[in-house]
């Protein structure tokens, strides 16, 4: 079942938590589909008038922020063996090229890779661990953890909530104008392959028909 389809079933308190949780979870380095879930929330939220984007987008960014602060945590007291672990668990995403990746992008960029790396999957997901793991300064991360978080999911939440209301509206006032798009399109690529179509036969009878006979040293 499609992400928006069974958010729809569930009341708009579990909506909230679940936003929240699954945003705390990859945050604290669970590779999980936060923004997914976020971007569906607020669709659903500019459909629906029970879910309230306010409420919607505090949750994911108190999840974010919370959710960093304890990957910070687990990182500083784990260190390298705890990235070791994770490569095991989780080879896709931790992986040592990926983390390399990560690093580097922390020992040039230090707090901003965490304000900047709420935009970016990967990093999004190493920011909290590899900051504890390197020994950031707290306060640095924190800084920067906390205007990430506000950006990105309280940002997300408000673009995608009304790009929805904009976008419903124009579709009810011309609908009509995406009836003659769709139609329109629909001709062009039939007659596009039925040219292309035209062309490979003519291609396939050309290979097919046989090379004339040479004519003999008589003749």
């Amino acid at each position: 079942m499609h992400v928006q389809e069974w958010l729809e079933t569930v009341p708009a308190v579990a909506v909230y938590a679940l936003v929240g949780i699954v945003i705390g979870l990859e945050s604290l380095g669970i590779p999980l589909p936060g923004e997914i879930i976020l971007v569906s929330s607020a669709l659903l939220a500019s459909q629906h008038g029970d879910i309230d984007p306010v409420i919607l987008g505090a949750g994911a960014t108190a999840g974010a922020i919370i959710g960093d602060s304890i990957g910070y945590a687990i990182g500083r007291k784990g260190g390298r063996p705890l990235l070791a672990w994770l490569g095991g668990k989780f080879p896709r995403h931790f992986s040592e090229a990926h983390i390399a990746t990560a690093e580097r992008s922390f020992q040039k960029w230090g707090m901003w890779a965490v304000f900047f790396g709420r935009f970016v999957a990967l990093l999004r997901i190493f920011a909290g661990p590899l900051a504890g793991v390197l020994h950031m300064p707290y306060w640095k991360f924190l800084t920067a953890n906390v205007l990430g978080g506000i950006l990105w999911a309280g940002g997300t939440t408000a673009v995608i909530y009304y790009v929805g209301i904009v976008a419903e509206s124009w579709l009810k006032r011309f609908s009509w104008l995406g009836l003659v798009l769709a139609v329109l399109i629909g001709l062009t690529s039939m007659l596009v392959l039925k040219r292309k179509a035209k062309k490979t036969a003519a291609a396939t009878t050309a290979t097919a028909e046989p090379a004339p006979a040479p004519a003999s040293v008589g003749d």
